[in-house]
């Protein structure tokens, strides 16, 4: 099967979106107080794996990796990437080694809170980014329940994102990341 060829002006268009995503991560994760998670936000995006990827199969309103997905049946830049950043349900899916069915066999692990919070700040930019100046904050819940019941995250991590959404999309992005920085990321608090 032959590749999708990458187009010269691609490397660029995809090297703008993905360093306008990074720092719109990194604007909301400093606004919570998650500066180093904000300043280090997926850096593999621009290793050779995933950046020659995203170059090729760039379209400037989805995510390239759906269009290698077409072509290929799979995205390596994805499961690069999947497995480096830990703000991805993905990352925190592992075996049960107790599991009798299949079905029991993978299980999802219930990811970290600052890790929820960068996967909250993930989803927002996002939809920032592929939508421009059609944004509203009830965006990121939309896109989050078109999968909601068949997202193999754990149910806990899956309520919480869920409750954060919908905050976002009721009350806007200064009352819920106040509520996030003030309470939720208060010294020596870990767990939700």
């Amino acid at each position: 099967m032959m590749k999708t060829r990458i187009k010269p002006e691609n490397i660029i268009k995809h090297f703008i979106t993905i360093t306008e995503h990074k720092l719109e991560v990194m604007r909301g994760c400093f606004k919570v107080g998650l500066y180093k998670q904000g300043l280090l936000h997926d850096l593999s995006k621009y290793s050779p794996e995933e950046f020659i990827v995203g170059a090729r199969y760039y379209q400037g309103n989805r995510s390239p990796n759906n269009a290698e997905r077409e072509e290929t049946g799979y995205s390596s830049a994805w499961l690069h990437h999947k497995g480096r950043n830990k703000h991805h349900y993905e990352y925190w899916i592992d075996y049960n080694s107790n599991a009798h069915y299949s079905e029991d066999l993978i299980i999802p692990v219930k990811m970290p809170l600052r890790y929820v919070i960068e996967m909250l700040m993930d989803r927002i930019a996002a939809s920032k980014i592929y939508n421009k100046d059609h944004y509203t904050d009830d965006l990121p819940l939309k896109y989050l329940m078109r999968g909601y019941f068949d997202i193999p995250m754990h149910e806990e991590t899956k309520r919480f994102l869920y409750g954060l959404l919908r905050m976002l999309s009721e009350y806007g992005e200064e009352k819920t990341f106040n509520y996030i920085k003030h309470r939720l990321l208060k010294k020596g608090t870990r767990a939700y």
